[in-house]
């Protein structure tokens, strides 16, 4: 059973997640005013968005190694610390060079905190216990992306943009006082291992150049050329990178432990579900503003009725893993997320209100069905001993697929540029939207696939068996 210890953590970790999701997402609906403000066009404010991505893509893979070296809670304490310190630099920069500079300042801190949190709530749980230690984490995920725009909005509207990042301070402070209070220090592991230095150059360098693409790819009249070589340059690193992993005996990360199956199957296809994820609730915003000429605080409110969806299959979601398992309920995630992202492609301006706020609430609850499965699945068979390098990897898979999942979405929506802002946006120009909302069920479709491979029984080492039921009292 969960302690209130564990369970404490595991909220904590949440608050984090919360923040580092945030803001990953929110400073594109203050591109105007910020561009205004620091005497630049909104489109260069991308660079404030891409700086910080790709700085978690670049920095996450040394979050395990840190761990090892210097303890789970000294880093998280100190990431802690640096996002916040950071998050108040970005709201006093006085220029665009500080804002990027102080967003990869943010971004290290980024890097660090969730990675390491996320592993302090699973390294030592037992097996059955991961699904709803996970479903507390994994819950700012899914929330981040839809208030972002609604928040956002309300800033721009009624406050200054550097309030975006002033939030963060108290939220910062009051996590490091529960973190320094909570968050005990672990035994001495002994002599951590070396440091993969070539790890760390291929596989940062990679992750960095194809977070780079999807910005690239992004970016209004898409240079095709420099983002096809910026591309290939990252699969070739990449490929590289994985090459000398599966060589060195003191790899960065452990590329074996994707020979266990359920968590292969959570980082390929958990990678192009999240892809989906992080891109709807970027788009939504983009259709109802540029497209239907709706307010920021409209949009706002109406794409937050996907939360809903996700609080609302939330306290089911542990139960229906018990009963079903996780073939089951990838199938259903998977399909409900395709579904809905393609009819999200075909909402004009004249669809009900009420009809965009159902298919957003059933979006919800897929996304967070889905995500919270393929999040517990990861970990559901991995031996103790290489928890750190399964949560390094995934959480670097997750760190590229953000940036991955916006990119090519956007990528699809030649008229407006890398922030979403429309440049003489003619009403059958939602021929765009359409595109981007099929290719991403399409991916979706490849997420499908993987959950129809899956073993029926995988996972089922978390699964808490049912209750037997009393017999019937014999008759006399």
């Amino acid at each position: 059973m969960i302690d209130a210890k564990q369970r404490n953590v595991a909220l904590l970790v949440a608050g984090c997640f919360f923040m580092e999701n945030l803001d990953g997402t929110i400073v594109s609906t203050a591109a105007p005013s910020m561009g205004a403000a620091l005497g630049v066009a909104p489109a260069a404010i991308g660079l404030v968005v891409t700086a910080y991505l790709v700085t978690l893509a670049v920095l996450i893979p040394l979050s395990g190694w840190l761990t090892a070296r210097f303890g789970a809670r000294r880093v998280f304490l100190t990431a802690i610390t640096v996002f916040t310190l950071a998050s108040l630099a970005c709201a006093l920069s006085e220029n665009l060079g500080q804002l990027v500079a102080m967003r990869v300042l943010q971004g290290a801190g980024g890097a660090m905190m969730v990675p390491v949190g996320r592993l302090m709530v699973v390294a030592k749980a037992e097996k059955p216990d991961i699904p709803r230690l996970v479903s507390y984490v994994v819950w700012p995920a899914l929330a981040a992306p839809v208030i972002a725009p609604l928040l956002g909005g309300l800033i721009t509207t009624y406050a200054d943009w550097r309030w975006m990042f002033l939030v963060n301070l108290p939220l910062g402070a009051v996590a490091f006082a529960v973190a320094w209070r909570l968050v005990q220090a672990g035994p001495e592991a002994g002599r951590p291992p070396r440091l993969d230095w070539w790890g760390v150059a291929l596989t940062s360098t990679g992750l960095g150049a194809l977070t780079w693409t999807a910005h690239l790819l992004s970016a209004a009249g898409a240079a095709w050329g420099p983002a096809a070589a910026t591309g290939s340059l990252s699969v070739l690193l990449l490929a590289v990178a994985a090459r000398h992993l599966l060589r060195t005996e003191q790899p960065l990360a452990d590329l074996r432990t994707l020979k266990v199956a359920t968590f292969r199957a959570s980082v390929s296809g958990g990678s192009l579900f999240w892809i989906v994820v992080a891109a709807v609730p970027f788009l939504l915003p983009l259709l109802f503003q540029e497209a239907f000429g709706w307010s920021a605080v409209e949009s706002g409110t109406v794409v937050l009725f996907v939360f809903v969806g996700n609080i609302g299959i939330k306290p089911a979601t542990n139960r229906l893993l018990d009963r079903y398992g996780f073939r089951p309920l990838l199938l259903a995630a998977t399909a409900g997320v395709a579904a809905t992202t393609l009819l999200c492609g075909f909402l004009t301006a004249s669809t009900p209100v009420a009809a965009i706020v159902v298919l957003a609430v059933v979006s919800g609850a897929a996304r967070s069905l889905g995500l919270t499965c393929y999040q517990v699945i990861a970990f559901a068979d991995m031996p103790q001993e290489r928890m750190r390098h399964a949560n390094t990897l995934q959480s670097t898979a997750k760190g590229a697929e953000a940036g991955l999942g916006v990119g090519t979405a956007i990528s699809a929506l030649p008229l407006v540029d890398p922030l979403g802002h429309a440049r003489q946006y003619p009403p059958a120009a939602t021929t765009a939207y359409h595109v981007a909302f099929g290719l991403l069920a399409l991916v979706s479709l490849g997420a499908l696939a993987g959950a129809l491979r899956l073993h029926p029984a995988a996972g089922d080492a978390v699964r808490r068996p049912a209750a037997p039921k009393q017999p019937a009292p014999a008759g006399r």
